[in-house]
């Protein structure tokens, strides 16, 4: 005996309806993962932050050179990464700036002043490139900078916030936001050499 199947118009809706949910889905997650790294609404080049020595410092002063901005912290387990930014910055200074950001965000390990904080890096290794006030990276309090690193309506596609002190953003050089780098990427390391 042979058994006959029937098409109904309930069966040939359902499967319409299901179809196009498939597409749209398809086409959804396509273009999320075409638009991960798009254009800031904001620019970097209107910030500005002041130094640990009190100069209001603009960042169109950054304009044409990567820029490598790091929290920094004097008391904790990655403190002597500032010997690598410092290694950094003499082999390719004349490529990129960086920008020491001393925060107290985490188990406050940076309780000093601004001033204690730049003798600190002073003496014990010898740091040239940039310092800043000190700052909070998260939070009611957090500085623009960091509302412009770690907020994808205003640089284009990342929300990644520190994770610990010497977290890294890589800036490139027309004030795009490339890259961030967890606290373990150690400054010379080839992820951060390799894009410089």
């Amino acid at each position: 005996m042979i058994k006959t199947f029937t098409i109904t118009a309930g069966m040939i809706i359902f499967l319409a309806i299901g179809t196009a949910f498939l597409l749209v889905g398809f086409s959804a997650k396509k273009s999320d993962d075409s638009s991960k790294k798009s254009k800031a609404i904001s620019s970097f080049y209107d910030l500005k932050a002041t130094s640990i020595d009190g100069e209001e410092i603009s960042f169109k002063k950054y304009k044409g050179k990567k820029v490598l901005i790091v929290n920094t912290a004097s008391s904790c387990g990655y403190t002597y990464q500032y010997e690598g930014l410092q290694k950094l910055n003499d082999i390719y200074g004349k490529d990129v700036e960086i920008l020491g950001f001393p925060a107290n965000d985490f188990l406050f390990q940076e309780r000093g002043s601004d001033a204690e904080i730049a003798d600190f890096c002073e003496k014990n290794y010898g740091v040239t490139f940039q310092m800043f006030s000190k700052i909070t990276t998260k939070g009611r309090n957090q500085s623009p900078v960091y509302t412009w690193l770690t907020n994808k309506d205003l640089n284009g596609w990342n929300e990644k916030k520190p994770t610990w002190n010497f977290c890294k953003y890589l800036i490139d050089e027309n004030g795009n936001l490339v890259e961030f780098f967890d606290k373990s990427v150690k400054p010379m390391s080839k992820e951060i050499t390799e894009l410089l």
